[in-house]
């Protein structure tokens, strides 16, 4: 089971068994992540699922497709190259240690 460490605005960290192919998003709700708000449920409607993905992880998770690429345009934090929406990514075994930070508004 791949692990994700998602980092909160207060600094506190949080590391999360996900199940495969299950989103960052669903895997944080599941497990009562503050922050992760996701509005949607995944829909794409939405960016209060807003993180800024870890550096060494950034080419491993792929680029924003265009429809979330205008969401991101549309979220409450800042967006940063690194800003992804966290129910866009789905978990791997290669993806198993990904770090996050949360984004601080939602």
């Amino acid at each position: 089971m791949p692990k994700i460490i998602l980092r909160s605005p207060d600094g506190s960290e949080h590391t999360l068994d996900a199940r495969l192919g299950a989103s960052v998003m669903e895997t944080a709700v599941k497990h009562g992540v503050q922050g992760i708000v996701a509005e949607c449920g995944g829909a794409l409607s939405c960016a209060t699922c807003h993180v800024y993905i870890a550096e060494p992880f950034v080419g491993m998770t792929g680029p924003a497709d265009d429809f979330e690429d205008e969401m991101l345009d549309d979220a409450a934090a800042e967006r940063k190259p690194n800003s992804r929406l966290s129910c866009q990514i789905r978990m791997t075994d290669e993806l198993d240690g990904l770090e996050l930070d949360i984004a601080p508004e939602q």
